[in-house]
């Protein structure tokens, strides 16, 4: 058993970006006011806010919810036919009169009923 290896672009180990660089010194000066003026708002909005609410852990537990008195739940009682045991196999269905004559099969296994003759006909004369 041979063991393959993946393309180095497929991997999720060593995907850290790098330091970042830039083009000129402008630049570069544009992207430290804009991360200052964030790390500004996000302490504004934690200062005005609140810290921003942590989120219970959830269990595996099942939580059934109480019922109130006097709303106790009513118990519906199934009716006794008196039958038991198994169900009988319903009877396959099939055709017993005397309008269709039989089927025929059109194009890419079309069923299609027969009613005379003559439509017999053309569907044998059909071709794609």
């Amino acid at each position: 058993m041979t063991m393959q290896l993946a393309h180095p672009a497929l991997t999720t180990l060593g995907k850290r970006k790098g330091k970042q660089k830039f083009r000129n010194a402008e630049e570069a000066r544009k992207a430290r006011e804009l991360a200052a003026e964030w790390e500004a708002k996000q302490a504004k909005w934690n200062k005005e806010y609140g810290k921003p609410i942590k989120l219970k852990k959830t269990t595996n537990k099942l939580i059934i919810p109480k019922i109130p008195e006097g709303r106790g739940t009513r118990h519906l009682s199934s009716i006794d036919s008196g039958h038991t045991g198994a169900v009988t196999i319903k009877q396959t269905q099939q055709y017993t009169g005397d309008k269709i004559i039989g089927i025929g099969t059109m194009h890419k296994s079309n069923a299609v009923p027969i009613f005379n003759d003559e439509a017999a006909k053309d569907i044998s004369k059909m071709r794609r």
